[in-house]
């Protein structure tokens, strides 16, 4: 089983929204995210649609496709 992050259930610093922000604007993954704020990735993505901030990855290609083919 695993083990449970040391912030689960605890209530959100503005200083971790902050931070899960700044994270989500550099592309970062949501299990990575979670990892950096030590909270589980459901949290993360439960806070984030919360604060209308976008987990979705920008700056990529859909489906793994190159261009000229």
């Amino acid at each position: 089983m695993a083990s449970t992050p040391k912030n689960a259930g605890k209530s959100w610093t503005p200083e971790d929204i902050k931070r899960l922000k700044q994270l989500a604007k550099e592309n970062t993954p949501t299990r990575v995210i979670a990892l950096k704020l030590q909270r589980t990735s459901e949290a993360v993505q439960s806070k984030a649609s919360a604060e209308g901030i976008s987990l979705k990855p920008i700056n990529q290609r859909p489906y793994n496709r190159r261009k000229g083919k």
